[in-house]
């Protein structure tokens, strides 16, 4: 009877909330009211209960006064609400539906079965204890990366989720039941010196703020350091006792392929995918660097100044080539993608994700952001690329990559397509981009070393995809992954190790650059193929920048109609 209820009182909710719904049209044909209802309900809620991440591209708007949601009576109602939610999708009528329509309801079964993924196959807030890292001083950290000018709201957020840390690790002895060892170790690694780094943070946050919150900032600070502190002891003090079992293993890594990643490929067949691109790349790479022999070496920039001018000249000339070589429409109304010195409370906990802010869904108007450190031939892998020429980041993570195809589907009418968010497609846009440009001619006339930048770039990627398998099957451990990497890309131990342990603790996420990418060039090839003549390259890549948070598969199939690529996941549908 209370499923009833529940459904009932769903049905009525709808009604009200269709008056609210004006924007629900993609293609000029108007999407499904009742799936509409239900992904406007769901991503409301997922909004307020969406762990954060180090990872850049799931990072979402949060309301106003929001902390993390890690209670043990949090978790257990986000369990019941993805039993909730998955069956208003079951009961959502599929009567006229439209392959516009279809696609959504996959998106809406993806996100939904997301949370599946999170609480009861990885079971990552009983397993991770760094997963407790992320949601204390990544929980800050989201918010000083916002570009926008400091205000007294956003300073009174980061009090709300500094005064939250306590409680945070409080849940966190309480849930981890069967805590990982190698996780342990991250989280103690990860907390390592955290006292001096809220310290430092706070430092640089104070001439952002009023008298009154000057003077409440040591104590607040204090709190949230002696927690972390007394977390890493508690840590320490269980981890002869933990377990080493980490991976999800073969069922749970294909249910993520299937339903979350809506990805038809065994694991088998994406290692041999990557391990033939691996040795393309590696070939690439060679015969580019004897081409360039007789070239010298890219210097390092001399300062961040000199590193952020160039940036801004090559953002510009990044966007006047793809307009200009009739590639990818490029939007008067969309912002550029800069970058910045890093401020001192930013580089405090830089450690906990990527520096950079891509706005969203509310801030189109504002440019994209980078922070970046004083250029150093010591550098890690990706910053030293960028600190020798900025356009291969910028291509990926600014325009046309990350940003850019970001805030082209935050503007999408049909707002599932604006909300949901995987890094498959992502990532496999922000990789394909890079060998693309570099095919069209963009890195042939001026620092034309920077083509083995890409190659070396192709080479990592599809080596993650091994390494990313491997942990989760179970064949490797972090420590192997982390030297399989360090001797083969190669790369410095650091990053490195970084890697492998983010791998292992997301399965899936570093396979998506390279499949999200092969899946792209395998759908213009069908595209090329299916429309000969009629094919312009420009409205390819404008759909997929348009439908940016698509899986590449749905994509296909809605521009082709294509059937087969959807059948593994919905057997009989697909007209």
């Amino acid at each position: 009877m209370d499923c009833v209820r529940r459904y009932h009182r769903y049905l009525f909710l709808t009604l009200i909330i269709l008056a609210a719904i004006t924007r629900a049209i993609s293609g000029g044909t108007a999407r499904d009211s009742s799936l509409q209802s239900l992904a406007a309900r769901f991503f409301t809620w997922r909004a307020r209960t969406q762990p954060c991440t180090g990872d850049d591209i799931p990072r979402v708007e949060r309301p106003g006064g929001w902390v993390p949601a890690v209670s043990r009576a949090e978790l257990h109602d986000q369990q019941r609400m993805y039993r909730e939610f998955r069956n208003l999708l079951r009961h959502v009528p599929r009567g006229r539906w439209d392959r516009g329509d279809s696609v959504d309801y996959l998106l809406l079964r993806s996100a939904i079965e997301r949370i599946h993924w999170e609480l009861d196959v990885l079971k990552t807030p009983f397993r991770n204890p760094d997963f407790y890292v992320d949601q204390t001083l990544g929980a800050v950290y989201e918010l000083l990366l916002v570009s926008s000018p400091m205000n007294d709201a956003r300073v009174g957020n980061i009090f709300l989720r500094l005064r939250a840390v306590p409680g945070t690790v409080r849940s966190a002895r309480e849930n981890l039941s069967d805590p990982v060892a190698a996780f342990a170790k991250l989280a103690i690694g990860n907390l390592s010196g955290s006292r001096a780094r809220l310290e430092r943070m706070a430092a640089g946050l104070v001439p952002l703020m009023d008298a009154k919150r000057r003077a409440e900032l040591p104590g607040v600070v204090d709190s949230a350091a002696t927690a972390l502190e007394g977390y890493v002891r508690w840590l320490e003090k269980r981890l002869p006792g933990m377990t080493t079992e980490f991976n999800p293993g073969r069922k749970g890594y294909e249910y993520y392929l299937k339903n979350i990643a809506l990805n038809s490929s065994s694991p088998e067949e994406l290692k041999m995918a990557g391990k033939s691109e691996f040795e393309r790349a590696l070939f690439c790479e060679l015969m580019e660097s004897r081409r360039n022999a007789d070239l010298p070496r890219l210097p390092v920039f001399a300062t961040v100044e000199e590193q952020i001018e160039q940036s801004q000249k090559d953002e510009i000339a990044i966007r006047r080539f793809l307009e200009e070589r009739d590639i990818l429409t490029v939007p008067q109304w969309m912002g550029h993608y800069r970058n910045r010195p890093m401020p001192p409370y930013v580089e405090a906990l830089a450690s906990m994700g990527v520096t950079d802010d891509l706005t969203s869904e509310n801030r189109l108007s504002e440019d994209g952001i980078a922070y970046l450190p004083p250029p150093s031939p010591h550098l890690p892998f990706f910053r030293l690329a960028s600190a020798m020429d900025p356009r291969p980041i910028i291509i990926h993570e600014g325009v046309p990559g990350h940003y850019f195809q970001l805030c082209v589907a935050w503007a999408h009418e049909d707002p599932i397509r604006r909300r949901y968010i995987d890094s498959g497609p992502i990532e496999g846009f922000g990789f394909y981009v890079e060998e693309m440009l570099l095919q069209a001619g963009l890195f042939d006339t001026d620092r034309t070393r920077t083509r083995e930048t890409i190659y070396r770039f192709m080479r990592l990627r599809a080596l993650r995809v091994e390494v990313d398998i491997r942990l989760a099957l179970g064949e490797i451990s972090i420590e192997e992954a982390a030297e399989y990497l360090e001797k083969t890309v190669p790369l410095d131990r650091h990053t490195a190790l970084g890697e492998a342990a983010f791998f292992a603790s997301t399965p899936g996420q570093a396979i998506s650059y390279q499949t999200g990418k092969l899946q792209i060039t395998t759908f213009l090839a069908a595209a090329r193929l299916r429309l000969g003549d009629r094919f312009r390259i420009r409205e390819f890549h404008d759909y997929l920048a348009k439908n940016g948070n698509v899986p590449i598969p749905l994509l296909q199939w809605e521009y082709l109609g294509e059937r087969d690529r959807i059948r593994f996941l919905w057997p009989g549908r697909g007209e």
